[in-house]
């Protein structure tokens, strides 16, 4: 019955997103604000019963379900994006008069990622994608009468439908050829003998489906219009927990079982993290909308975070995971203020940051140190999750990776400084003060505290430790 246990997050998870619909429909509250507070407690008690029970580890219903380190620190890594966008979300999703089923859609979205990390075969991870893809879709295009927003869903829909047949043939695939689609007997299916060509091919087709789920390059090219049309805290909660989940299972499937087949496809996650590096940075400098910018910078990140799972060693994996916790702080807490600052100036545009400063010092200071850490400036925690993923690469001989990495994010600060620059140099348009609901301010205040705390990365790298020891 303990076993049982390893299920809680996605079970309660599920149950609060239902508890939140009832509570919608029975009282139909005139002000929706509430239902973002529920939600956000909700996420929080659950977030307490996870770190204090989560910690055991074992398999359930004949190996499909899969309780372990890797389990744990990505539910922590989940539930805690879930909850800062149940908090960047209160005002927002009041003012659509949906607010029940936002925050449903969130929640079961954040049930598809904890299975995805949890399962133990191909078939239920496809499904895990799927439940956790599908209110994604819906959440981008959830702005009805915003065009778009509806154009984000639809190009989210279709490419995302278009990896989802690439991944599905590779699993078919894998079936064909192995007669199996569970990891464990494919790991020791692959270790014994070589491997075939047609598996190579197979795993190609995997790896190109996960790859849509990190926006890495060459499947990156939802991301910039999908991040400019959707919802900020729908972007918000894609850059962070969706991103998490595509390298929770790219660990999971290939560092995991099939590393015999490593030769192969750690050149291919090392090419993929060169090309998002480098085509993330550079595109991202002509950009005039900060959130095509920060799209192209997502992108990159995505090509730091492959440095360490192309080390395949376990320092790199345990990198990896350092590295997407503490950036799921910030990118939310970036997005965070994006919405504040669109909700005052009515767009996007970098422009608009002009004299924020002066408008409001608080948000601009936390912006700066948020922007800061994305660019890996000490003692941010984010200058601490690149000297990890930098380091683990150069242990495994990747100096050429680690090279590129390092121009890469000297590039990046050209263009978070000319945010920086409009924040602190550029005269204001407005000098009324931006106006802050207080849970997105209070979401933007974790988010600062959680990446000044990290560059204290002890105890997150003890978990992605005893995670990293599971796959290695």
């Amino acid at each position: 019955m303990r076993d049982y246990w390893l299920i809680f997050p996605q079970v309660a998870t599920g149950a609060l997103a239902l508890i939140v619909l009832a509570a919608d429909l029975i009282y139909r509250p005139r002000r929706k604000e509430p239902l973002g507070g529920l939600a956000a407690v909700g996420l929080l008690l659950i977030l307490a019963v996870v770190v204090a029970l989560g910690r055991h580890s074992g398999r359930l219903f004949g190996g499909l379900f899969i309780g372990d380190g890797l389990s744990f620190i990505f539910y922590l890594i989940f539930l805690v994006g879930a909850l800062l966008v149940a908090l960047a979300s209160v005002r927002f999703a009041g003012s659509t008069g949906y607010a029940g089923e936002y925050y449903a859609l969130v929640l079961f979205s954040t049930v598809g990622l904890m299975f995805m990390v949890a399962s133990g075969d191909l078939l239920t991870l496809y499904l895990s994608i799927e439940l956790s893809t599908i209110p994604l879709y819906a959440l981008a295009a959830f702005l009805k009468r915003d065009a778009r927003s509806g154009e984000a869903g639809l190009k989210y829909l279709l490419l995302g439908a278009v990896s989802t047949a690439v991944l599905i043939y590779g699993i078919s695939l894998v079936y064909g050829i192995a007669g199996t689609t569970a990891l464990r007997p494919l790991g020791r299916l692959v270790a014994a003998g070589p491997v075939e060509p047609a598996l190579l091919l197979a795993l190609a087709f995997i790896a190109a489906g996960f790859a849509f789920k990190i926006s890495s390059v060459p499947f990156h090219m939802w991301a910039p219009d999908v991040y400019e049309g959707a919802p900020t805290p729908i972007v918000a909660f894609a850059a962070a927990a969706s991103k998490a989940g595509g390298f929770a299972v790219i660990l999971r499937v290939f560092a995991g079982s099939f590393p015999a087949a490593g030769g192969q496809w750690l050149l291919l996650m090392a090419a993929m993290s060169a090309l998002s590096m480098i085509v993330g940075n550079t595109v991202a400098i002509p950009q005039t909308n900060i959130k095509r910018m920060l799209a192209y910078s997502g992108i990159a990140q995505a090509g730091y975070v492959l440095v360490g799972v192309a080390a395949a060693s376990g320092p790199g994996a345990q990198a990896a995971m350092y590295y997407l916790f503490q950036y799921t702080f910030t990118v939310i807490g970036a997005f965070t203020v994006v919405l504040i600052v669109a909700r005052s100036a009515g767009n996007d545009e970098i422009a608009s940051y002009a004299g924020l400063a002066q408008r409001s010092p608080v948000l601009a200071m936390g912006m700066l140190l948020l922007l800061l850490s994305l660019g890996g400036i000490p003692p941010l925690s984010g200058f601490w999750a690149k000297i990890y993923v930098f380091a683990a690469g150069i242990q495994q001989g990747l100096w050429w990776l680690v090279l590129i990495g390092v121009l890469a994010s000297v590039v990046s600060l050209y263009y978070y400084l000319m945010v920086v620059k409009q924040m602190y140099i550029a005269p204001p348009r407005d000098r009324s003060p931006v106006a802050v609901p207080w849970p997105a301010g209070l979401a933007v205040v974790i988010c600062v505290l959680a990446i000044l705390a990290l560059a204290y990365p002890a105890p997150i790298l003890d978990l992605a430790a005893r995670a990293a020891s599971a796959l290695f």
